[in-house]
């Protein structure tokens, strides 16, 4: 038993290593990912911007002008809006996207030698650029509305941490076992869109009851979004949360871990299913 945690652990931390040793081959692969990204469309990377705008636009339209949703604070609903959906964005798109980036590249599977561990990362990576779209249109929105700029802003720094490490570990799993069963790229949409409505994005937790709100602050993924409205909106330091802070952080490592350990176990299966 000893032998084989050992053994474990030993390759847990060669699979962290080879992280950081191909880092430079992870940023060479996400920039040609964002590149092929655009290749052949007119507007090009004017997408990136376009279809962040579109969406916001439509949220405020529908919920801040049609349902007049009126955020704690009295905030302007677009900016609050825009905090949650900077995050969310980016998170739905690194689960999303690792979810098939093992099937999507056959031919690196045949080459044992290539560390497909760092595919999800790429991901990640690549997904920085909009991710960074709407932090600009936040920030433009909030020198806008004249609202004071605040050294907390860089704590959003900490929170997309968070939200990074959060992701791979579900990239690990979902990227996978998707290898084995197809239907893992359905069940992930599916469960992203519950998550979507579940998650107060364009809504305000208060509205709901105490114990809903109890059984909601449960998502991971309620942690970092608020983290952006508290760094952006509120000005709030991170360890003012301590509880929703180690409940996260225990949460998280227990998927980051586990999504390593299935990919570790899973990984020289893959050629001879793809």
């Amino acid at each position: 038993m000893k032998a084989q945690i050992a053994t474990l652990l030993e390759g847990f931390n060669g699979f962290l290593v080879t992280l950081v040793r191909r880092r430079s081959l992870i940023l060479e692969m996400a920039k040609r990912e964002i590149a092929t990204q655009y290749t052949g469309s007119l507007l090009g990377f004017f997408w990136t911007f376009i279809n962040p705008l579109i969406m916001i636009f439509i949220l405020w339209l529908v919920f801040g002008l049609g349902f007049r949703t009126v955020p704690k604070g009295n905030v302007p609903y677009v900016i609050w809006l825009t905090a949650g959906m900077s995050m969310w964005n980016t998170f739905q798109e690194v689960v999303l996207g690792t979810t098939g980036v093992i099937v999507g590249n056959a031919h690196l599977v045949k080459k044992m030698r290539f560390p497909l561990s760092i595919l999800p990362v790429v991901k990640l990576v690549g997904s920085t650029i909009t991710h960074g779209v709407f932090l600009l249109v936040l920030v433009g929105l909030i020198l806008l509305y004249r609202l004071p700029f605040s050294l907390y802003w860089f704590q959003v720094l900490y929170y997309f941490f968070a939200m990074s490490v959060l992701a791979l570990g579900i990239g690990w799993i979902v990227s996978s076992v998707n290898v084995f069963i197809r239907d893992m790229n359905q069940i992930v949409r599916i469960m992203l869109q519950i998550g979507f409505w579940v998650t107060p994005i364009f809504w305000d937790l208060s509205i709901m009851s105490e114990k809903l709100q109890w059984i909601l602050r449960l998502n991971p993924v309620f942690y970092v979004i608020n983290g952006y409205r508290d760094s952006f909106i509120y000005y709030v330091p991170f360890w003012l949360h301590w509880r929703m802070t180690i409940y996260f952080w225990g949460l998280t490592g227990i998927i980051f871990v586990l999504g390593a350990f299935i990919f570790l176990r899973l990984r020289p299966h893959f050629a001879d299913v793809v």
